[in-house]
């Protein structure tokens, strides 16, 4: 049996390269794009349904070079104020809930809301503050979520040295995005029969269903990877011929 030619593609060989260009295509439409802008200070939810209960988590980094983040604040709306608030505890931290009286009273699920929560503030202990190149985690669950739109959450992170950035700039209608953005988030549309429930892991629609995003990378996923061994397959019987 002649020996194969060094010079020559190998069996499969492109083949390959192409199952790897797919998943890395794959992995690339479940993955945000990174940019300079991920410096901000950030909201993420794992419900976004109006009507329903949320994590919100907010990413805090540190932009200074020489000092720590040593306290966060966050702002929560008064118009559409949240019946629950809660924090999760994060060892060196020591949160505070601040409440206020309502400018008007607010019905939430039936229920008169007088006052809210209007301020988180976390404060660090000594040996917990956000170094230089570093970030933390502030979550908490709210609940239920306003109508659709866009909810801003203004957060205030305070230095070591006590400089003091307030991110609670909207960003204009144009899309450009200002020096300190307020977090923001999209609050999605819901139905009247939307409960005011606990989010489930899963992203569900007013439905009960599936959501058609979570639906849609799910079945991208599972289609590369029945490409994946598909072309794999290929590759591995066309070698073996080739040798044969």
């Amino acid at each position: 049996m002649p020996l194969p030619d060094p010079a020559q593609p190998r069996p499969g060989g492109r083949r390959a390269v192409l199952v790897t260009t797919a998943l890395l295509s794959g992995t690339t439409l479940l993955w945000p794009l990174a940019g300079a802008a991920d410096a901000h200070v950030r909201v993420r939810a794992d419900s976004t349904t109006s009507g329903a209960y949320s994590a919100l988590t907010f990413r805090v980094p540190t932009e200074s070079d020489t000092t720590s983040t040593t306290k966060v604040s966050v702002q929560l709306p008064q118009d559409t104020p949240f019946a629950s608030v809660q924090t999760r505890p994060l060892p060196g931290w020591r949160a505070v809930l601040t409440t206020e009286p309502l400018p008007a009273p607010v019905q939430v699920n039936g229920a008169t809301l007088t006052k809210a929560v209007r301020t988180v503030t976390w404060t660090a202990d000594d040996d917990a503050a956000v170094g230089p190149d570093e970030y933390q985690e502030f979550a908490l669950s709210v609940g239920p979520l306003p109508a659709a739109g866009t909810l801003l959450l203004p957060a205030t992170q305070t230095y070591s040295d006590g400089e003091v950035v307030r991110w609670d700039q909207p960003t204009p209608a144009s899309g450009e995005e200002p020096e300190h953005p307020a977090p923001a988030l999209q609050v999605t549309a819901g139905s009247a029969s939307t409960p005011a429930v606990e989010a489930a892991p899963v992203p569900t629609t007013a439905s009960g269903g599936t959501d058609p995003a979570a639906r849609w990378l799910g079945g991208s996923a599972l289609v590369l990877a029945v490409l994946a061994a598909a072309l794999g397959g290929i590759a591995v019987t066309r070698t073996r011929t080739q040798r044969s």
